[in-house]
C-alpha cells in the first residue's frame, strides 16, 4: 500500500476527540501541511484548535529526513506545549508510525506516540498520546482527509 500522507506534499484536515486524564473527550479540528525539499527532507506544520472549549490550541512544527527507499526517519518538532522535541518514525505496509521524547525533562519524563493507519489514499485514521513517565496523559483520535490542490 503507497503511502500518502507524509510521503507527498499536501494540505491535509483533521477532526476529531481529544480526552485527557479525568475530563470528558473534546472536539479537535485541525490543518496540517505537508512539504518536501529536493534532498529528501520534509516540514509539517500542523494546527489543531478546540473548538467550544477553553483548551489552547496546538502548534507542531516538524522537519525531518527520509531518504528515498528508507522505511525509517528522523524528526525535530517544536512543540507549542512540550516545547523541542525530537523523535523517530517508521513508514509500515498499512501505517506511519512516530515516537517522540521531550529534549531537557528528566523530571516530568514526557514523551509521546502516533499511529496513522491509511484508509485509502485521501484519508487517514490517526490515534496518538502523549505521557509522563508511565502515564498517559492525553490521547487523540481522528480522521485526516487530503485536500484538493
Amino acid at each position: 500500500m503507497t503511502h500518502t500522507f507524509l510521503m507527498e506534499a499536501g494540505r491535509w484536515t483533521l477532526q476529531g476527540n481529544w480526552l485527557e486524564r479525568n475530563s470528558l473527550p473534546i472536539v479537535v479540528k485541525g490543518k496540517t501541511l505537508v512539504g518536501w525539499s529536493r534532498d529528501n527532507w520534509f516540514t509539517m506544520v500542523t494546527k489543531l484548535v478546540f473548538p467550544g472549549s477553553e483548551t489552547e490550541e496546538v502548534s507542531l512544527q516538524y522537519r525531518g529526513r527520509l531518504a528515498l527507499g528508507d522505511r525509517q526517519y528522523t524528526f525535530v518538532l517544536q512543540h507549542s506545549q512540550l516545547g523541542r522535541v525530537e523523535g523517530e518514525g517508521w513508514v509500515a505496509q498499512d501505517s506511519i508510525v512516530q515516537r517522540y521524547w521531550v529534549l531537557g525533562d528528566r523530571q516530568q519524563r514526557r514523551s509521546g506516540f502516533e499511529t496513522l493507519y491509511r484508509v485509502n489514499e485521501n484519508t487517514y485514521h490517526l490515534t496518538s498520546g502523549m505521557m509522563a513517565g508511565h502515564f498517559l496523559i492525553s490521547t487523540m483520535e481522528a480522521v485526516l482527509e487530503r485536500q484538493p490542490d
